[in-house]
Parts: structure tokens; sequence; C-alpha cells
């Protein structure tokens, strides 16, 4: 992972092997931000998605390994109990078939590259786990 600082936020490229979540972990607790907004494109290899089930609650994985291109990374970075929260989607087209996936990143190893944005926001948006929908919602 490569990345540069700018006063607006930070770009960062990702090469092949790397994975997106933990990476952008990494520079998320390094560099020390509290709320910022993500956007990327690039190409993946093994891609895991969450589909988020409403009624049951729950997050149902799928799976996709060989060649995809990621033509949408979007998501934000808030702070759940002090730690670092990302909240990924992510689409993902297969070249060949012309197949389009996509839901919540859960992780994704990069096969030729990744050009991410990440816009850092003044102040601090944190979450807290709502038994009512199921998932962990903004708190202001």
């Amino acid at each position: 992972m490569e990345y540069r600082k700018f006063s607006q936020g930070y770009v960062l490229r990702l090469d092949p092997g790397e994975e997106i979540v933990s990476s952008l972990t990494r520079l998320v607790e390094e560099e020390g931000v509290q709320l910022a907004s993500v956007s990327a494109l690039g190409a993946a290899n093994d891609v895991t998605i969450g589909i988020f089930n409403t009624v049951e609650k729950q997050y149902y994985s799928h799976r996709y390994q060989g060649d995809y291109e990621i033509s949408a990374l979007v998501g934000n970075v808030t702070r759940k109990d002090g730690a670092p929260y990302l909240h990924l989607h992510i689409t993902i087209g297969n070249p060949v078939t012309g197949e389009v996936h996509a839901g919540h990143l859960s992780s994704a190893t990069i096969s030729a590259t990744l050009e991410l944005f990440l816009q850092v926001w003044d102040g601090q948006v944190g979450r807290k786990f709502s038994d009512a929908v199921g998932l962990n919602l903004l708190e202001f």
C-alpha cells in the first residue's frame, strides 16, 4: 500500500495481493482518521460480499473468485467503541460474463490495482447497535 496525504484526505493505491479492508483499517488507525468517506475502483480476484436479510437480521456471505472489475467501492469510516468502523459497499463485474454482484464488502484481494480516495471530515460520528434493525447505526 502506498498513499499520500492531502489537505482534504488521502489518495492510496493497493497492489496485487493486498486486501482492501485490512489495508484501509491500518491506514485509518495509523493516521488517526475519525470520520471519512470512501470512493474507489480497481480490480480484485477474491471478493467476499455480505447481503443483509432484513427479516432475519443477518448477513449472508457470497465469495467470488476469478477476475473481477471493481466498478464501485463506496462507504464511510466512523467509530464504534473508540475503534475504527468501516462500512463499505462494493460492486464487481465479471469481464467475461458481464455478471455483476454487489453488497457489503467483507474482504477483497487486489489482482491488479485499487485507487482509493479517502475524504476526511472534521469531527466524529459513532455507531450503536440497533436491536430493532439488527445493524450498527450512526449515532450522533
